[in-house]
This record gives C-alpha cells, structure tokens and sequence, in this order.
C-alpha cells in the first residue's frame, strides 16, 4: 500500500506562554498482503514550531481570543499549511488560563475554525500526561521497569503523571508554578490566590509591595517544593491544601525516578532563563529544584522537551488511528467529545441482549443529563469467539437497545477492542438501514474516556483521540 500523509497541529494556551505546533504523520498499511489492512502512523514529522510568545489577556479574568486566532493563523502560514489541512490535533488550555472566564469559549471556537479536526482539550490531568508524551516521559518508562514521574511546571501549575512500563497509572496537580509571585522593578506586584491562601497562618505574610528579595519569598518557594516532593514520596494526605488543584495522588507505587518539563524547566536543562521575559519566580524555582535534598534523591532523568511538551505532546501524541475494516456513516463525522462506556461480556457467555440492555442502562444514568439522552459510545473490550448466528445475536441485541433513540445527532458508536468492527457494522446496517451507526476497532479505551473521532481519510481509517480521565494500576 502506498503511505498517507495527514497534517496535525497541538496548541498550548498556558498561564504564561502560548505555543503551537504543525506536524506531518505518514500512514501504512504494516500488515501483510494477505493478513487483514492494519493501518498505522509510520512516522510522524514536526513541520512547524512557533516561537513561544507571551499569552494575551484583555484583563486579569479574560484572555484575548483575537490576539491568539492571529497568532495561530500566522503559524499556518509560516508552515505553508492551511487550517483545512488539518486532520487531527489538539488545542489545550492550561494552568491559571483555563480559569478564566472565556477559557471555554475560547478553546472550542479555536478548535472549530483553526484546523478540520482539532479536538479541544482541558483538565489538568489530561495535561499532565499530554506533557509526559510530549517529554518523551511515557516512552522512557516503556524500556525500564522503574517508576517515573513527569513534573511539568508552568506558570500556573505543576502537572504530575506517573508511568510505569508505558502506562500511566497516576496523576496529581499542584498550584506550583513560576509565574504565582510577579514583580516589577524590584517589588512584588502580584501573588496568586493559593499562595495568598498558603500564607493565611503566616503571622507575618508577604504582600504586593514588598521586595522582590525579601526572604519570604525564599520561603514560599520551599513550601512549594516540599508539598512537590511530599507529593511524589506519597505524603500528602490533606485534601484541602492550599496548594493541591482537584484530587489526591491516584498512583500507589513509590516513585523511583522524575523528569522535569515545562517552562520552568527550560531553566534547569537549556540555561534559557535569561531569555525569559517575565519577572517572576520562575528561575529561582528552578534553582531551588536543583538545591532541594528530598527532591534530589530522586534519579533525575532529562527530558526530550521542556517548555515545548505539551505542545508537543497535544500535536503528536493525541492521536490514534482506527483498524482498518470498519463501518462508519460518513455524514455524521468528525464526533467529539462522546463518552466510552465499557460493556462487559463475559468471554464464556454469550447472554448479548442483558449485557447490552444493562450496559445501556448504565451509560444513560451516567451521562444524560435528566431526561435529555446523550451520545455515548458503548465498547466491547472481550468479545468471545463469535459465530454468524452470534453476531447476529448481539447485532439484534444493540438495535433493539439503541435504534429507537437513534439520529445523526445521537448515531449508534461502537467500539472495539479486537478485529470485529466490519461484520459487526455490516450486520447492523443489513438488519435496519436507516440507523446511523460508527463502528471501529482497534481502539482501546475504557469507562470515563472520552473520544472525538474524525471524518474517514482516504485509506478507509479515522483518527481518533482518546481523553483518557481514568487511571488504574497494573
């Protein structure tokens, strides 16, 4: 088969910085003439990397959505690329920006003029792991068995994703970042609400006015380093610290070895701070990383990025591509944001009408919203060995569960984990041809994910994104 070349690109909205990136994967068939299509991306090419420029507000609560659509237009056309080119991809908003009160409009309105299929993305776990493949985090932990934690720190936040053999089986996020305490010549001009929350049993605080070499700032940058370190030797305990953004530490394996991204680590690997235009703490967080024993006991391992990781990560990592024999309504694509729901199957039984009717059940109490049904894709992750008759069964089972609702707003979407999406499609159209039906394969997902699925490309596959939200470990 000859290969395929699709554009993507990744756009990183930080607290900070705003950066984007445009790169090519070629596509190939890697199965063998008489073996079933099996279509994956070969190679994948960083065509465009923008310079890293100061994010735009119109003020403190809102981000100016005009600055970044030039912004981003004007990458396009630097790369020679035109925003409808693009196949898949994904736009981020992260850190102190995704508070702001545009920071949902912005995101998606981006995302629907600025490339064909660029998915919208937000919350500050999925950030964490976007960062830790755009670091190259994810692929290191493939070849040891250590355990390893990605630290991204921005402006805002620290994003943490913990990995072992390939799989992610963590995350947490702190208010740690470079851009918490500003200055201005020599005075501290602004501190970040958590951190002003952090110094409420302080009986002398620090406040705007002070100077910038005031020795409580020293001291808040120790704090933030101890909650990171506390953090990844499984110490922080406390719901309600000041410093600790959503949940708890979800991994329960101790850390063996951390990798730095983010801006605040272009400090520690690439001497850049110099080139930073912000005046903030963001250079000595980085140093004092270098200084704190708890943190240096860790093994330290460099990363392949640092302050390009998320964008990285969002333009060449979020995709991936269906199996090849699949049956999809094309009038009803690109989907986006449609919530996974695993419908287990017991591998010795073959009861299809009750698993599914219990499946649907389930998803509809899960993800519609009072009486209004949503989308949702139903997954088989073990499918047994089906005869024709069976998969008629469970083909009979899923209309008679999902046809009546069914629209090109609300399609059948199934997903499956083996080789099964093309007779299992084809059955369903043959039995009633007036439902819209998506059925892929190849694809491994599972309950809380969500997933956006673009229009079929030439070889007969689709891109697909998976937001995973839910982690476990092995």
């Amino acid at each position: 088969m000859k290969t395929e070349k699709i554009y993507s690109a990744g756009i990183d909205i930080g607290t900070s910085t705003t950066k984007m990136v445009v790169s090519s994967f070629l596509l190939k068939n890697v199965a063998g003439v008489t073996h079933v299509p099996r279509i994956e991306i070969i190679e994948k090419t960083v065509l465009h990397q923008s310079p890293i420029i100061k994010t735009p507000f119109i003020n403190k609560e809102m981000i100016d959505m005009e600055k970044i659509e030039q912004f981003i237009f004007q990458q396009y056309q630097l790369a020679q690329i035109s925003p409808s080119e693009i196949s898949t991809g994904a736009i981020i908003i992260t850190g102190e920006s995704a508070t702001k009160e545009n920071a949902s409009e912005v995101v998606h309105a981006i995302a629907d003029t600025a490339g064909h299929f660029l998915v919208a993305t937000a919350g500050p776990d999925l950030e964490g792991i976007i960062a830790a493949k755009g670091a190259g985090t994810l692929q290191q932990s493939k070849n040891t068995a250590k355990v390893i934690a990605n630290i991204d720190i921005g402006g805002g936040t620290a994003n943490i994703a913990v990995m072992q053999f390939g799989e992610v089986i963590g995350t947490c996020t702190l208010h740690v970042g470079g851009r918490l305490i500003e200055f201005h010549n020599g005075i501290v001009q602004s501190i970040s609400p958590p951190i002003m929350k952090l110094m409420e049993k302080w009986p002398n605080p620090l406040k705007i006015g002070d100077s910038a070499e005031d020795v409580r700032v020293t001291q808040l940058i120790q704090e933030m380093l101890n909650i990171v370190a506390m953090t990844l030797n499984g110490q922080l305990i406390d719901e309600q610290h000041p410093l600790l953004l959503g949940h708890l530490p979800t991994w329960d394996k101790p850390v063996d070895a951390v990798v730095f991204s983010g801006g605040v680590a272009a400090c520690i690997y690439e001497n850049e701070c110099t080139k930073r235009q912000y005046d903030d703490i963001g250079e000595k967080l980085a140093k004092s990383l270098l200084q704190h024993e708890q943190l240096q006991s860790f093994l330290w391992l460099e990363p392949k990025e640092t302050a390009r990781a998320t964008v990285t990560g969002a333009g060449t990592q979020t995709t991936e591509i269906s199996g090849a024999t699949i049956q999809v309504d094309a009038e009803v694509l690109p989907l986006k944001n449609v919530p996974v729901f695993d419908c287990h199957m017991d591998t010795n039984s073959k009861e299809f009408d009750y698993a599914v009717k219990t499946a649907v059940e389930r998803a509809d109490a899960l993800f519609s919203i009072q009486e209004n049904r949503s989308p949702f894709a139903l997954y088989f992750s073990q499918l047994p060995y089906l005869s024709f008759q069976d998969v008629r069964a469970l083909c009979e089972a899923i209309l008679k569960h999902l046809a009546t609702r069914s629209s090109k707003e609300i399609p059948i979407i199934i997903v499956i984990q083996s080789d099964y999406a093309k007779i299992i499609g084809q059955t369903i159209q043959a039995i009633n041809q007036t439902v819209p039906i998506i059925c892929i394969d190849q694809i491994k997902v599972e309950t809380g994910d969500y997933i956006d699925i673009g229009e079929v490309l030439p070889s007969g596959v689709v891109p697909v994104v998976v937001k995973t939200l839910a982690f476990h470990s092995k």
